[in-house]
């Protein structure tokens, strides 16, 4: 088994050297989006590798890098922007980005970040009730007829299309919103076409229920929203949808997040594909308990990848309602937890895989599906790569969905909360190994903190009074009447949507960024059909109520949600496993094995510094903040994200920017930030000269949300 805490040695490392090389002699061109230095999708290309040939830029300049420009997102109004995750794209010359909660689109010089033109959606109730209002990733761009055109997916779930030059909605495009102050051209609301062939939707018409598209769709039968820009795709725009997140839901019905094609030239709607399958359909069957007719959700969180040239859009997807609890919705859930590959022209299935059944442990796929072509066994294969939140690395072939590597089915730990649900196996994969072997092996005995004898001990104790398991390890009910305290799970990714993978379709090489966690989950308690939805997303107009309020009745409460408690103790603060909470470690993914794994930032003072670890030599546990990268020719160009729930940031540590070698992860340069990184970066060719732009900002310090951009001197 590969270390996880240092660098390969010199022979194994010009070892694989030499496999990178001749590899890459054989690799096959990465997918559209990045040619002639733009940067065309979120992901720089249809595939999302995040990856750009680029080399203006390079390791022996890197350092000599100046501040060309930057943006400040909270010019546009009132600002949650240091949770931004919307990175540009770079196309014709003009640069286009959404910013605050209105998920306003500009459109900006690439050469000094001057604001062109900006389009705002008009204010509604909907709006205001959305989730997931600062959470929008970006734009799709596309040309029709000769003519660039930005889309966007407003939180309100309104889908506009804009002329690239003006930011003026399209004439002749969609249909007229009934709102005042909306255009009556160039939008479309997506909600009538979202609902209109859904059961609990036509029994509340039949009731005599009205639709009031200020407001949206009734609290009582759900609430949608997106997250996720559209995909233009071989002149079909794909939308995704995104609703409240399943975590903090108690009503177990929602509106389902059925996925949607329109016209890219019209505007006219084309497909819809049924995310919970309907009577008949592939699927139906996993969802016991008639769930299928009220259980909704299954987001499409992350943005989507495509194929053109095979016709296929590729997604992935969140759990169905109420997360922690499944005893509403017994079955696997088809198509929670999956990769979905649809016909982009008729929105028909062509493959999918259930990662993971019926969710409970938040393990929604938070990462858009990597394409690009991989030489197996001497054999091209054109390859989706997906990984997880659990750590694992799934590879599957995009035309056909046949897996790579075996994957196996493994008996998981069953819960005892009575009327709950858990899948009796989880697939995992048998090759790539997971970016951290505790993924597979939970926390033995190899991973119990051992930088003393006495510390080791004190953990041993410890978890002498829990029982061990691995990836999906179910809550407990309170008061249970176990030998055991609780549970015990581990997991190596992490929340990988701010931090995501990127590949280098040249050379096969896939990069991960990775943290550690071992939990005992909390306990669940019964909820006497009391309605506590979150209190974070309060529902304006419903006459003073407040969702911590509402009794309800019947079948819109489910049994049991999470009641606190859990935890693992510590040991004086230390952690009874062995931290490693930000690491990076390269894939060959033509073969599968690991190249090289490191921590990417040093140990926090409070572990450093801690009496129990006097004159210890603590290994770097990769500091705080994630990994956040992309690829640029031979440079894995890298920094770290601090803006999220970092309890333990610093605002006066310094930040930087840094050019890795792809090959070995050795630093080959740096320049400074003005404020910490978040979720992304980008690059182009803008009049000769090659642009780097880094998302940046921190509720904790003076730059709330923004971008910056950076050349060579000699670029100017």
């Amino acid at each position: 088994m590969h270390s996880m805490f240092r660098v390969l040695k010199p022979h194994s490392l010009l070892l694989s050297l030499m496999a990178l090389l001749l590899s890459s002699q054989a690799s096959a061109q990465g997918m559209p989006g990045t040619e002639n230095g733009e940067w065309r999708y979120l992901g720089g290309d249809s595939g999302n590798t995040r990856y750009s040939p680029l080399n203006q830029i390079n390791a022996e300049n890197f350092s000599d890098l100046e501040q060309a420009w930057i943006w400040r997102s909270d010019n546009f109004g009132p600002n949650l922007d240091y949770f931004s995750r919307s990175t540009p794209v770079y196309v014709d010359g003009m640069l286009y980005t959404v910013a605050t909660p209105r998920r306003q689109v500009i459109a900006m010089d690439p050469a000094t970040g001057e604001n062109i033109w900006t389009f705002r959606e008009p204010a509604t109730v909907r709006h205001q009730r959305s989730p997931r209002q600062a959470y929008g990733k970006g734009v799709a761009y596309a040309e029709v007829d000769g003519r660039g055109v930005v889309y966007i997916t407003t939180p309100g779930f309104f889908l506009w299309a804009l002329d690239a030059k003006t930011g003026r909605p399209l004439e002749n495009w969609g249909e007229p919103i009934a709102l005042d102050g909306f255009e009556q051209s160039g939008g479309i609301d997506l909600i009538p076409k979202l609902v209109e062939d859904w059961g609990p939707w036509q029994d509340y018409l039949v009731a005599g229920g009205s639709y009031d598209p200020d407001y949206g769709i009734p609290r009582e039968l759900g609430m949608v929203t997106a997250s996720a820009p559209p995909i233009v795709v071989n002149g079909v725009v794909v939308v995704l949808v995104g609703h409240q997140p399943s975590y903090g839901q108690t009503r177990i019905e929602n509106v389902p997040g059925d996925i949607m094609g329109f016209d890219a030239v019209t505007g006219e709607f084309l497909w819809k594909f049924h995310s919970i399958p309907r009577p008949g359909e592939v699927g139906h069957e996993t969802w016991e308990n008639d769930a299928w007719q009220w259980s909704g959700d299954i987001s499409t969180w992350a943005p989507a990848s495509a194929d053109p040239e095979l016709g296929l859009v590729y997604m992935v997807t969140n759990a169905s309602t109420v997360q922690a609890y499944a005893g509403h919705r017994p079955g696997y859930n088809l198509f929670g937890g999956s990769v979905l590959a649809l016909d982009v022209q008729t929105g028909e299935r062509r493959w999918h895989y259930q990662i993971h059944r019926s969710d409970q442990w938040n393990y929604d796929l938070p990462t858009p599906p990597m394409l690009m072509d991989l030489t197996v066994d001497g054999q091209t294969i054109p390859a989706l790569i997906q990984n997880t939140k659990q750590g694992l690395v799934f590879a599957f072939n995009r035309e056909t969905g046949e897996p790579i590597w075996p994957i196996e089915d493994r008996e998981v730990f069953q819960t005892q909360v009575p009327g709950n649900y858990t899948a009796p196996t989880q697939p995992f994969p048998t090759w790539p190994e997971p970016v951290d072997p505790i993924v597979t092996d939970g926390l033995t005995e190899e991973f119990v903190i051992d930088y003393t004898a006495e510390l080791k001990e004190q953990a041993m104790v410890i978890l002498n009074g829990y029982r061990v398991g691995g990836l999906y390890v179910p809550a407990l009910p309170q008061g249970h009447d176990n030998d055991y305290i609780n549970n015990i799970g581990c997991i190596g990714g992490g929340n990988v949507i701010p931090h995501q993978p990127v590949g280098d379709p040249s050379t096969g090489l896939m990069f991960a960024s990775h943290a550690r966690n071992c939990f005992a989950p909390g306990f669940m308690r019964p909820t006497n059909g009391i309605d506590r939805d979150n209190p974070n997303y309060p529902i304006p107009g419903e006459g003073g109520a407040t969702p911590n309020s509402t009794p309800t009745t019947g079948k819109t409460v489910a049994a049991w949600l999470p009641g606190g408690g859990g935890g693992l103790p510590t040991i004086d603060g230390l952690r009874v496993f062995k931290p490693m909470d930000n690491q990076l470690t390269a894939y060959q993914m033509n073969s599968g094995e690991k190249t090289w794994s490191m921590a990417v930032g040093p140990t926090p003072d409070a572990i450093k510094n801690h009496p129990l670890l006097e004159g210890v030599a603590v290994p770097d546990t990769g500091g705080v903040g994630w990994s956040i990268q992309m690829v640029m020719d031979d440079l894995l160009v890298q920094t770290r994200a601090m803006s999220e729930g970092m309890v333990q940031f610093v605002p006066d540590a310094p930040m930087t920017l840094n050019a890795r070698d792809k090959y070995s992860g050795e630093i080959v340069g740096s320049v400074p930030l003005p404020a910490p990184g978040q979720y992304g970066m980008m690059t182009y060719m803008h009049q000769g000269k090659q642009y780097i732009v880094v998302q940046i900002g921190s509720s904790r310090t003076d730059f709330p949300g923004g971008l910056v951009a950076y050349r060579l001197p000699n670029q100017r």
